[in-house]
């Protein structure tokens, strides 16, 4: 399975963790496309810990991490 975890305005009407079938996801880009987020809204986007862009490959038991902007003051 791969992992994803979703941070901030992401996780509106979304999951905190949705789990997606590894052999029906090959890249991020796809992932992000499922989950109607534009690549351009993704602020940090980690696979395993380390940055990465939605071009990268993604394998079983990956762990995705996806932050939009977040401003505050």
């Amino acid at each position: 399975m791969i992992e994803v975890r979703l941070f901030a305005t992401f996780r509106q009407g979304r999951e905190k963790i949705i789990f997606l079938e590894p052999d029906k996801y090959k890249k991020v880009a796809e992932i992000l496309q499922y989950l109607d987020i534009p690549e351009e809204e993704v602020a940090i986007l980690l696979i395993n810990g380390r940055h990465s862009e939605p071009a990268q490959a993604v394998h079983d038991k990956d762990i995705i991490a996806l932050f939009p902007p977040v401003g505050g003051g």
